[in-house]
């Protein structure tokens, strides 16, 4: 027997959502290439301030370098950060790390505005769509890809619908209809 993967004249295998690895709530709170943040070392003006995860999501932190934060949520970065810096840096330091802004979505195809939008939690697509200005008269509306890195770091192309949550780097693809 044979096993075929839909592929929609596109190299990215179509998935389904719950084999996607995405859209749980906990996944609009890990942290990734491009996000910005905001980390306060108490007692230590010198290090606290703003940094940009660079594109692989990795930290790059005064006096203990670069730091894996991609798939991380803000608790297990400021964990890794404090770890790093006691005690050869500072005794029981005590580190809070906020995201200012994530890295944005996209949306493309059938839309009157295509192009990037900043990232807003819970966002569906069809409220990405209305960012996006609303459907051409070609779109179908009700056929769209998400395309998202997995927690392998593949991409992929979820199957979603009006409601599917949309996740900071997520790309909405809005389809032309056959006629």
């Amino acid at each position: 027997m044979f096993a075929l993967a839909a592929c929609d004249g596109d190299s990215t295998p179509i998935v389904p959502m719950a084999a996607a690895g995405g859209g749980s709530p906990g996944d609009s709170n890990k942290l990734g290439p491009n996000d910005r943040l905001r980390i306060t070392v108490f007692g230590q003006p010198t290090l606290t301030g703003e940094y940009t995860l660079d594109g692989n999501g990795v930290l790059a932190f005064p006096l203990i370098g670069n730091v894996p934060a991609n798939g991380s949520t803000t608790s297990e970065l400021q964990q890794k950060i404090a770890t790093k810096l006691n005690p050869e840096y500072l005794i029981n330091p005590s580190v809070s790390a906020e995201i200012v802004t994530r890295r944005p979505f996209y949306v493309v195809g059938e839309v009157q505005k295509p192009g990037n939008y900043p990232y807003v939690t819970d966002m569906t697509a069809v409220n990405a769509i209305a960012m996006a200005g609303g459907f051409t008269r070609r779109a179908r509306k009700n056929d769209f890809y998400i395309r998202r890195l997995d927690k392998d770091g593949k991409m992929v192309r979820i199957e979603a619908n009006a409601g599917t949550v949309l996740q900071a780097g997520d790309t909405l693809e809005v389809r032309e209809r056959i006629f």
